[in-house]
């Protein structure tokens, strides 16, 4: 039996109202949830509460980013627009920064400013994707394409760079042979190198003395605490012994304790940090002996943080 449309009473404008507010909050809700869950505010929002709790001591032991400021704040490496900055280490014996470009392979020499001192060329690396500063003048380099690791040796006097001189070290397959080995640090405390997958984020040791010639074999370690999207670099504070875990794709920079738990966290978003924009695709991070820390982002931008005095 058909009803007569007249028959049916009309819903009231409030009542129109109010469901269609309704329908708005329900997909306000959507959305937030969804950047929540792509920026993991979950996990970080836990890690912000438990923060709060750290006594002033506990903070004075770690790194602790929530008090760190951008005094540097997205300065162009001239000339490199194209190049595609991935990573960055602090040198302690040149008092100086090194950051390799991925693209168009070669090591650039830069101030603690971020003024560019000179450029190496890297003859058969075909994506060099992660550096770190060893012993006496060793830098270990990640290909993340060819998934090899190369330990060369560097000094003032160093023009260019050719991988067939040096010792070569098979990183073997990745979950995703595309988003493979991208990160890697030196740990003296440690005496070993820690290296990072890309995708999934995943954290590795290799045992060595500080020279070019390593032993064994690199072994996984156990993490469940790399909670983002990707890890794009790491560093290793020489003060607390802390790791620095870097996300591009989370916008975040993560710290880890010696056991591998969580500590602190900073944002890398506009608005936070005394960042006036938000760091487009952080690549490399650094710190040096005084805690100060140094960042790179795609293409070629220079970011320097140092910690808020009381």
């Amino acid at each position: 039996m058909a009803t007569d449309p007249q028959l049916i009473p009309p819903v009231p404008r409030t009542s129109r109202l109010r469901m269609r507010w309704y329908s708005w909050l329900l997909l306000a809700g959507a959305l937030l949830y969804g950047l929540a869950s792509i920026m993991h505010w979950d996990d970080r929002g836990a890690l912000w509460v438990l923060e709060r709790f750290e006594s002033s001591s506990e903070q004075n032991e770690s790194v602790w980013l929530p008090d760190y400021t951008a005094v540097i704040d997205a300065k162009v490496l001239p000339g490199m627009e194209k190049d595609e900055a991935s990573d960055l280490a602090y040198n302690p014996l040149s008092k100086t920064l090194f950051s390799v470009m991925g693209k168009n392979p070669f090591l650039v020499e830069l101030t603690l400013d971020g003024d560019v001192l000179r450029k190496i060329p890297l003859v058969g690396w075909s994506n060099p994707e992660g550096l770190t500063v060893m012993e006496n003048g060793l830098l270990a380099i990640v290909d993340e394409r060819e998934h090899m690791l190369s330990i060369v040796n560097i000094d003032a006097n160093t023009t260019t760079l050719n991988i067939a001189d040096f010792p070569k070290y098979d990183l073997g397959p990745s979950k995703n042979q595309n988003k493979a080995f991208e990160a890697i640090a030196w740990d003296p405390r440690r005496q070993q190198l820690l290296l990072g997958e890309e995708r999934p984020p995943q954290l590795f040791v290799w045992k060595s003395d500080g020279g070019q010639i390593l032993t064994g074999s690199k072994q996984k370690v156990p993490s469940d605490e790399l909670d983002l999207r990707n890890l794009s670099a790491l560093s290793v504070d020489p003060r607390t012994g802390h790791t620095l875990v870097l996300s591009a794709d989370s916008h975040m920079l993560l710290e880890l304790d010696e056991l591998g738990e969580q500590v602190s966290f900073m944002t890398l978003l506009g608005g936070f940090n005394g960042l006036k924009k938000t760091i487009p695709r952080a690549e490399g991070v650094a710190i040096d002996e005084h805690g100060t820390l140094y960042m790179v982002s795609e293409p070629n931008l220079f970011y320097r943080f140092e910690k808020k005095t009381p």
